[in-house]
């Protein structure tokens, strides 16, 4: 479990800031760690402004949902500039859904932590295609503390850190749940629709993969 660098209660201008990046797969929990850090924020009298993206209007236009139903107050935002701007008197900022931001998130994260506050960044680190997820991999590069949460494979219940899409669409960004996404291992992942159908040995995957 991550634990909070101790934060002194020292003027703003002598604050040292820094990035904590939490990713993984869809259903790993990122979320309700991002919820969990926020809320322990809180309890320690800090103050705490949290953002996410507007196209995220999954469970809730405002508030920040996990899969397993906890939520927090938010403000959604179209670009990564408006947290510049609406962020700059608070102690943490908390921004969901990070991958969906484009690359100025990385730059707005940078100058939140320089400027003494403490950034906690949860997204999704890869698409449904197996491949790096939009700003993820800059973020986690300039974060301090970085965090990958795993799902469990609803294949055959190994680890997870895939999220391997059900419905037949090439888009990136499709919003869904578990109607339209779920998590796999490495393994089931890569054998697709054929995961699940005998036990599969890796010479079979192997086969699998070469024929993509």
């Amino acid at each position: 479990m991550f634990i909070e660098p101790t934060r002194r209660r020292e003027p703003p201008h002598l604050r040292t800031g820094w990035i904590e990046v939490i990713c993984g797969s869809m259903f790993s929990g990122k979320t309700e760690e991002l919820i969990r850090r926020l809320t322990r924020a809180r309890i320690a009298r800090l103050n705490v402004r949290i953002f996410k993206p507007t196209i995220d209007t999954r469970y809730h236009d405002a508030d920040i949902v996990s899969h397993s139903s906890l939520s927090i107050p938010s403000t959604p935002v179209q670009t990564a500039g408006q947290i510049l701007a609406m962020a700059g008197d608070c102690d943490v900022v908390g921004i969901d859904e990070a991958q969906f931001f484009d690359k100025e998130i990385v730059a707005v994260c940078d100058a939140l932590a320089n400027q003494g506050q403490r950034v906690i960044v949860a997204g999704l680190d890869m698409d449904f295609a197996g491949q790096p997820f939009g700003c993820m991999p800059q973020l986690m590069s300039i974060a301090e503390y970085v965090t990958k949460v795993h799902a469990i494979c609803v294949v055959c219940g190994d680890i997870a850190h895939y999220s391997y899409r059900l419905v037949p669409s090439q888009e990136r960004v499709l919003l869904g749940e578990t109607d339209s996404y779920e998590a796999r291992c490495r393994r089931c992942f890569n054998l697709g629709d054929a995961a699940g159908q005998k036990e599969w040995a890796y010479e079979d995957v192997k086969g699998v993969i070469s024929e993509k």
